[in-house]
């Protein structure tokens, strides 16, 4: 049988885990004055342009503006690919990236920012040779980290 005491501990650790409970959230800005903004990951669609919030780590999700000539995966358009996580040791945290490898192709101005942490690092692409993008595999200096507890990530389309 539990004492009061032990009952007691075990609420406040339980407390003291849910208040530190992991989120991330996604916003979207769409300047274009057409297109959907859209969030995908493992093939299931997240967002049509509204906020996403997630209740734990955000891993291998994508983004992009549909404009009618994207395909599912963003095929054909510009790419936002993200993991927002909170770092468990030095450099496991989130990571955002712009994606040009084909079949991805400039489409629109794009651009992400991380706020609720890791404020002003982020990355803009405005034409189909700009140098923040992936261009290839190998581009891996173009990767945005952050390594802040329950970033969150706006991405901007037209800007």
């Amino acid at each position: 049988m539990l004492s009061f005491a032990s009952v007691f501990s075990l609420v406040l650790v339980t407390a003291a885990i849910g208040v530190q409970a992991e989120t991330h959230t996604v916003h979207f800005t769409n300047n274009c004055g057409f297109g959907t903004p859209t969030l995908i990951q493992g093939g299931r669609v997240l967002s049509t342009g509204g906020d996403f919030t997630s209740n734990g780590p955000l891993t291998a999700a994508i983004a992009y503006l549909q404009t009618g000539s994207c395909g599912f995966n963003g095929e054909g358009c510009t790419l936002v690919e993200t993991t927002l996580v909170n770092p468990t040791s030095p450099g496991s945290g989130s990571s955002t990236d712009l994606s040009l490898i084909p079949p991805h192709a400039f489409s629109v101005t794009s651009g992400f920012g991380y706020f609720n942490g890791c404020n002003g690092a982020g990355a803009d692409c405005t034409n189909a040779n700009c140098p923040t993008a992936f261009h290839n595999s190998n581009d891996n200096s173009v990767q945005v980290a952050c390594q802040a507890d329950n970033v969150n990530l706006a991405i901007t389309f037209c800007d």
